[in-house]
């Protein structure tokens, strides 16, 4: 073999070392991208996300693995949501994922008539508009319905329990969030025309407004509170039970996060399992299924968790019922 062949066949030797593995790479399919999309921020979301991994993983997905997640987060600002969901559209992500509120929802569904959505709203999504109906989405859109707005008589008849006698309630709600609050007062509203009691709607939207609000509560004196759900309030879970406590005014919340912060009770729906339904629902997606065929899951699990210790300072006994038939009693 001549020098010159020699040489021809060393470098092919080493090319083919080296783009081997490069070329093998490249044959491999890239990983697919979940888009996931909150109203609200990544601490907010802290609590929810084992829940949506976990379904993830049920469906065969674990992030990093084979499936990459894609976050953005609007911090409550809903001014940016619609910004947000356009630059995963642009990502061309194979899924979205749109948590915190049905804000994010719309403005995925307004960005997009293609790429497939996966929701957690706390509404009927066929009356607001996201699917044709439960059973049969139609569309690119599909997702939970965890019940937030359905559950606000049930809360006021459990603050009753905890607070009896009364005849002057408070409700506090976030305007900028202007789906949930319109919910809500509605919610809030009938609830009390049922139950023979006198409401009161305060607002709030800002850290300084929460404060100011409690300030006009404490010259009002209502007999309790109830605070509407939603990531704002989620995420200043501490200062809404600190202020509570130290005016003292009974209040009752959608999440069980706020009674573990402090607050006095909450009653609502396992946002964790409504979490990891997402999650399974984004991975079949992945496989190739359609949202137009699978069917709306409205959540079956509540939850009643009591904060003993909040109820101690301010001067309340909770009743046997109430900790007979909670699922958390906080000690």
């Amino acid at each position: 073999m001549n020098r010159r062949a020699v040489i021809s066949l060393v470098v092919g030797a080493a090319a083919a070392l080296l783009l081997g593995p490069l070329a093998t790479r490249a044959q491999q399919p890239a990983m697919p991208v979940i888009g996931y999309i909150s109203t609200g921020s990544r601490e907010a979301e802290a609590a929810r996300a084992p829940g949506f991994y976990e379904g993830l993983k049920e469906s065969g997905y674990v992030e990093g693995r084979n499936v990459t997640i894609e976050y953005r987060w609007a911090d409550n600002q809903f001014e940016r949501l619609p910004e947000l969901a356009v630059d995963l559209v642009r990502r061309r992500v194979a899924v979205i994922v749109t948590s915190g509120g049905p804000t994010p929802t719309f403005a995925a569904k307004a960005a997009t008539t293609t790429i497939p959505i996966v929701f957690v709203v706390g509404s009927d999504p066929v009356k607001l508009g996201l699917v044709a109906s439960l059973a049969r989405p139609g569309g690119n859109l599909t997702g939970v319905n965890f019940f937030a707005f359905e559950l606000v008589q049930k809360r006021l008849e459990l603050l009753r329990q905890m607070v009896p006698g009364i005849t002057r309630l408070a409700a506090l709600v976030n305007p900028a969030d202007t789906v949930i609050a319109e919910a809500t007062t509605r919610e809030v509203e009938a609830a009390a025309r049922v139950m023979g009691v006198q409401v009161q709607l305060f607002t709030a939207s800002t850290i300084g407004e929460i404060n100011a609000a409690f300030a006009s509560l404490a010259r009002e004196r209502p007999d309790a509170l109830l605070v509407s759900t939603g990531p704002f309030f989620t995420d200043r879970r501490v200062q809404l039970a600190q202020l509570a406590t130290k005016y003292a005014i009974p209040a009752i919340y959608g999440t069980r996060n706020c009674a573990e912060a402090g607050g006095l009770m909450s009653y609502g729906s396992n946002l964790t399992a409504a979490m990891r339904q997402i999650g399974v629902y984004a991975g079949r997606i992945l496989k190739g299924e359609k949202p137009a065929d699978l069917p709306v899951v409205q959540s079956t699990k509540f939850e009643l968790v009591v904060n003993v210790q909040t109820a101690y300072m301010l001067g309340l006994t909770v009743p046997p019922t109430l900790l007979a038939t909670a699922d958390e009693v906080i000690e």
